[in-house]
């Protein structure tokens, strides 16, 4: 019997919008398409808060579903939940960001890099608001040394962000089988992207096929296929949200694949924007 979350996800798949048409595709190339599709590397303000423990590494899993991996290096402690206009429906999981605060007596010059993995979408990240919800670990990093505990106590901070590169530290791409994926129904959540760290549509193709098929966005960084039979090895195209960038894994899902595991490949994207 098919668990009540994966029972979601295939109900997600079902009813979830066609792929969209991309920026690049509507509003042609160069500068006027990174603009358009959000690549802003200017300092812009928003507001922090802190949650969980003090020096804490933040709160497991997580809307973007990447579940234990919040836990241990290279995500620990440097999590953050984003209200939606950086959460971006699911589509900004992954994207790296700069966060600072400007108060000389207590903030230090250096920014704190987190990776969005939540989405907090009430109270200060409500109405349009641009707003961090940091680790408790990654807030202390903006303080100067010795006053992380005073920066805590101050509660709610105004800052300064930037988009910047992911870097996962020598991890390549990698690709979980969601659980209750079978030969009809494909469920994978996307790991590890360096550079923009987010993803913008995803392709697979499977054994024996020229056929690119497209993969339906269903929640943070949770992707899905439902067509069938699917026969692997199956060949994963990731396009990046932002900049169009595109790399392809070829035959990175085997042919005996099975649910709840996870491939790796032997890509992944430039570190920088």
């Amino acid at each position: 019997m098919a668990s009540p979350r994966s029972l979601a996800l295939f109900l997600l798949c079902i009813l979830a919008p066609a792929p969209p048409v991309p920026a690049a595709l509507l509003f042609g190339g160069g500068k006027s398409a990174k603009a358009a599709a959000g690549l802003d590397m200017e300092w812009r303000p928003a507001t922090a808060t802190w949650y969980g423990d003090a020096e804490g590494d933040g709160s497991d899993g997580g809307a973007c579903g990447y579940g234990t991996l919040v836990d241990v290096v290279p995500m620990k402690a440097r999590v953050g939940s984003v209200s939606p206009v950086l959460f971006k429906d699911g589509e900004g999981c992954g994207a790296c960001y700069k966060v600072k605060c400007l108060d000389r007596g207590i903030c230090s010059r250096r920014a704190v890099t987190v990776i969005v993995t939540d989405e907090c979408p009430g109270g200060l990240c409500a109405f349009g608001h641009t707003h961090f919800d940091l680790s408790g670990a990654a807030f202390s990093r903006m303080a100067v040394a010795g006053a992380g505990g005073r920066l805590r106590d101050r509660g709610q901070l105004n800052v300064v962000y930037r988009r910047t590169a992911c870097k996962y530290g020598g991890k390549n791409i990698a690709f979980r089988v969601n659980e209750g994926s079978t030969s009809f129904w494909l469920s994978l959540l996307v790991e590890f992207e360096d550079g923009e760290g987010d993803i913008g549509s995803m392709q697979i193709k499977q054994a024996n096929s020229v056929e690119w098929l497209d993969m339906k966005h269903v929640w943070g960084a949770t992707w899905c296929l439902v067509r069938g039979p699917l026969v692997g090895p199956f060949s994963v195209r990731l396009t990046t949200l932002s900049a169009k960038k595109t790399l392809t894994a070829r035959d990175v899902i085997p042919r005996n694949w099975a649910p709840k595991a996870t491939y790796t490949s032997r890509l992944n994207f430039e570190p920088s924007l």
